[in-house]
């Protein structure tokens, strides 16, 4: 007991509108329903949560963790709801202590219990058809800086460390959770063919059909987890673990899941660096960058790309560092730092054309092509021309580069193309060639279930409206607005050109 309020809870028990005696009565059916009939909660304890920062003992903080997501309709955990017993407090680096987001870092034992946890609470909102909203994303300087200390350190130091006091390690319990076993070499490279079989779907396909799979799959891996194997295995393990956590924050971030995505990717950070594997947890984290700037937040982006590259360590091929420096671009594109994006684009294109390819990429890297270096490219220009009308050109330049290069099941990514390649002809003030790429973009739209992609389609709707008088781009308005899929906010464009 802490003898302070639990602040954490108290917010949410706010949120959720339960009364102490409700809340009390909750947990006991939910204890029962999954096998703990014995539990007795009154409204005495419930108070003492809530009052004191009183931390009740397992099973407890499991029920309430599935009771607040299945009532607010989004993944709640239990370090979400301040019930995890720290040994330490984590530390700012330069300006005094702070607490960490959602206890990031986790002690590295908890790393599969998390994993197993927030996957099963994110298949139990699957069930019921509820959703992912109401949860704030934690800003990039907060994650960065919890994150800076332990992505630098040696995990073989940390791993011989003492283990901090806490009761869950050897239980990592959550819901629906796979009854683990120990598995052998070719358990695993199964598991690797289906990592590459739900990052070809994706591509081709968008996240949404496909996100429970990978969750259900994700939480499965967590149950194996909790065996001890052989240290090869063990690696190669932790590389599904994080590959699937990249995928289902991708697929989660591409139907507007935006919590739920954050979560998935620093889960993939903890996962990537449990194998040894720093630069996987770095492109993961560049994951949560490329999340940012697209939600509009591009400076904590830089803050999460500045981690991401220093904590990816020497061992990072150039192709990998070469994608990196294009979302940093990125970002810098976003707030009109044209001359700082031009030099960002130039070390990645330098990058780019040093690698030899007499390393094999790691399989999370083979979709980052020629294509997708142009296609970035063209992204970050098109973002610079709202500040810099003049860079519509190149971005037209290096969009038509990606898809000429594109291959067969990139659908995703040559919407996006397309969409960057009218923006930026409206941009150029190009109607009739706008009008072409963007009816290219539509057709493909229909198939795809990506959130991300009508996210572009807004924002490429918003500058069709001063050519809103032209006959042909006031159907094309027309037809965006019908072709909108229904609980996605209408587009916005500007009044008609004089």
């Amino acid at each position: 007991m802490s003898g302070q309020p639990n602040t954490r809870l108290a917010d949410l028990f706010g949120l959720a509108g339960w009364s102490k005696g409700e809340l009390a009565r909750a947990v006991n059916r939910q204890a029962a329903a999954m096998g703990h009939p014995q539990l007795a909660t009154d409204t005495s304890r419930v108070r003492r949560w809530i009052e004191t920062g009183e931390i009740p003992r397992d099973p407890v903080p499991r029920v309430l963790a599935a009771l607040f997501t299945e009532r607010l309709g989004r993944v709640v955990t239990i370090e979400d709801l301040g019930l995890t017993r720290r040994g330490r407090t984590g530390t700012r680096r330069d300006d005094g202590s702070v607490e960490h987001p959602d206890g990031v870092p986790w002690a590295p034992d908890r790393t599969a219990a998390v994993l197993t946890e927030f996957t099963g609470m994110d298949l139990m909102l699957n069930r019921r058809g509820l959703v992912g909203a109401g949860a704030a994303l934690a800003a990039g300087s907060a994650l960065s800086g919890a994150m800076h200390d332990w992505l630098h350190s040696d995990p073989a130091l940390t791993a011989d460390a003492p283990r901090i006091d806490d009761p869950l390690h050897a239980d990592p319990a959550g819901f629906d959770r796979y009854e683990a076993a120990p598995i052998g070499s070719q358990e695993i490279e199964e598991l690797e063919r289906s990592v590459e079989v739900f990052r070809a779907w994706d591509a081709a396909r968008g996240g949404g059909l496909q996100r429970k799979a990978v969750v259900g799959q994700l939480n499965e891996v967590g149950g194996m987890l909790s065996y001890r194997h052989p240290d090869h295995l063990q690696r190669r393990l932790w590389g599904v673990a994080a590959n699937l956590a990249v995928l289902a924050g991708w697929m989660s971030h591409d139907v507007g899941l935006e919590p739920t995505a954050q979560k998935y990717f620093v889960i993939a950070a903890h996962a990537a660096r449990e194998g040894g594997d720093r630069p996987r947890a770095g492109e993961a984290l560049s994951r949560a960058a490329r999340q940012m700037v697209h939600l509009g937040r591009p400076d904590d982006a830089l803050d999460l790309m500045k981690l991401a590259k220093s904590g990816s360590g020497e061992a990072t091929l150039p192709r990998t560092r070469a994608m990196l420096f294009t979302i940093e671009a990125w970002a810098q594109a976003s707030m009109g730092r044209g001359q700082a994006m031009r030099r960002t684009l130039g070390q990645a294109e330098d990058l780019f054309v040093s690698d030899k390819g007499d390393v094999p990429p790691p399989s999370w890297m083979q979709m980052f092509d020629e294509a997708d270096l142009h296609g970035m490219q063209a992204l970050a220009y098109r973002t610079l021309a709202e500040h810099d009308p003049a860079a519509a050109g190149t971005a037209q330049r290096h969009a038509k580069e990606a898809l000429r290069l594109r291959e067969k099941g990139r659908d995703r990514s040559k919407i996006f193309d397309h969409l960057s390649l009218a923006s930026a002809c409206f941009i150029a003030d190009d109607p009739e060639q706008a009008d072409r790429y963007a009816r290219l973009a539509l057709a493909s739209m229909g198939a795809n279930s990506s959130h991300r992609t009508w996210d572009r389609l807004r924002e490429m709707y918003r500058l069709t409206g001063q050519y809103a008088t032209y006959p042909k781009i006031n159907e094309l308005r027309e037809e965006i607005e019908l072709a909108l899929p229904k609980g996605l906010p209408k587009p916005r464009g500007g009044s008609a050109r004089a």
